[in-house]
This record gives C-alpha cells, structure tokens and sequence, in this order.
C-alpha cells in the first residue's frame, strides 16, 4: 500500500466515521470507482481505531465521569449515579451489536461488500434519518434514557454491520425516534462507538498475530494516525454544526450518492 492510499484512505474513514453517511460504505467504494486495490477488513478497522481516540480526546470529561461513577458504584448498576448509569446505558446499548458481530463474522463480511447494496442501505436509511429527525419529539437529554430505550439504540446500531447503513446515522436515527436532542443523539453515538469498534479492532489485533501475518502493523499505525486527525475534526463540524441545523444536509448526500450507486450497478448511467 502506497503511502497516498493510506493518507487518503485514512482521512476518507476520519471525515465519514461520525457522519451519518456510512464510513464502512464509503471504504469499500473508495477501492471500487478508483484504481486502488482493496485494502480489506484489516485495515477498514484499524482506521476505525483512530476515530475511537478522537472521540476520547474530545468526551474526556464525559469519560472521566463514567469512570469515577463505576469506581463509586462499585462497578454495580446503580443509575443514582449519573457517571455510573452513562456507563451502563452505554454497556447494555453494545451487548446486541457483539451478539449480532460474532454471528455475522461467521457468516462472512465479504459477502456484503457490494456497491449494490451500499446504495440502497444509504437511500433507504436516508429516509428513516428524514422522518426521524423530522417529526420526532427534541426535549430529552441522555440522561433521561431508560435500559429499554438504551437496547433499542443498541439494535438498531446491529443494522449498522450491514455496509451503507452507517453506524452514526442507524443509532442517532434511533436517538431522534426516542426524541433526544441532535446533539443528544449524536453524542450518545460517538460514546457508543467507542466499546463496538474497539471490541471489532481487538478481535481483529487478535486474529493478526495468530496468523503471524505483522506486514500490515506499520501502515495500521499511520492509518491510526491520520483518522483521529481526521475524526477530531469531523467531531467538532458535527457538534458545531448541530447547534442550530438538522440533519438534512447528510439525508440528501445519501440520496445523491446511494441514486448514483444504483443508477451505475443497474447500468443506467
């Protein structure tokens, strides 16, 4: 892998990760409308990792009160808390993503890597993004979720493995259903993230050094690299941008895209 290819593939992951415009979609069509071979799996979730460090470094405060409400719970689920119950809303909102995960990954992810199914998984979710954010309630904050209203955004995230329907835009969709804030929603998003895509890259870290395949370790470290910068600066146009507009902007970017992608899959263009 060149080193243009990796810049850009990295920045093209940091930009879309908490965008809801699908950065999985996004990687996988990067390879496919240019001459640059595939990158696969592997690296797909190494530049994943560095949009978890972005939003680390942006929510430390946010972070740093979930831990010190599990030391003060005793790490038990005690939603007095508000530290410890974030923590746990977050815990219980990942439990159905690693059950749907582990299935899919014995199933096959290469199977889903089609510009096909990319376009209509962006439509079609552009339009549930709409009527979310459109017609739904905007009065309540993250502390005002529920176990149940934190397993509903933790199924809804499940959609998400599916390429095209993006992670962000599946679970921010659910945030504005339960009539969360934008920003609310988006924030809750991006701590969500933070437990799914580490878990994916360990298994993945894991699945590297069992095969004693390393070759792919020094550009996975640059790949991590230029997607935080990237992630960090895509996070602050996100909550900058959500103080006063809606998410139309990104609904009609995925109509554009996901019409083009099928226009030219159906050989219309």
């Amino acid at each position: 892998m060149t080193n243009i290819h990796l810049l850009l593939l990295s920045v093209l992951q940091g930009l879309t990760e908490f965008l809801p415009v699908s950065s999985s979609g996004h990687l996988i069509l990067f390879s496919k409308f240019t001459s640059f071979p595939d990158q696969g799996p592997f690296l797909d979730v190494a530049v994943h990792v560095g949009s978890i460090l972005a939003v680390i470094i942006y929510f430390w405060r946010d972070i740093w009160t979930m831990i010190k409400g599990l030391l003060l719970s005793r790490f038990l689920p005690n939603f007095n808390i508000s530290g410890a119950k974030l923590a746990w809303l977050i815990i219980i909102a990942t439990i159905p993503a690693v059950i749907a995960g582990l299935s899919l990954k014995a199933y096959g992810l290469e199977n889903l890597r089609s510009a096909k199914l990319i376009g209509w998984t962006l439509i079609i979710y552009a339009v549930i993004l709409y009527v979310a954010d459109k017609f739904s309630a905007t009065n309540h904050k993250i502390e005002n979720l529920t176990i149940k209203n934190a397993l509903f955004i933790g199924c809804a995230q499940c959609l998400a493995l599916i390429p095209g329907t993006s992670r962000s835009g599946i679970t921010i969709t659910a945030g504005r259903f339960l009539g969360l804030e934008r920003r609310e929603a988006a924030k809750f998003s991006m701590l969500l993230s933070i437990p799914t895509i580490a878990g994916a890259g360990l298994l993945m870290a894991i699945e590297l050094f069992q095969s004693g395949d390393l070759s792919g370790i020094s550009a996975a470290y640059h790949g991590v690299a230029y997607s935080f910068v990237a992630s960090l600066g895509a996070i602050y146009i996100m909550m900058s941008w959500l103080k006063k507009w809606s998410f139309a902007p990104f609904v009609v970017y995925r109509l554009a895209l996901g019409g083009y992608l099928l226009l030219d899959a159906y050989n219309l263009i």
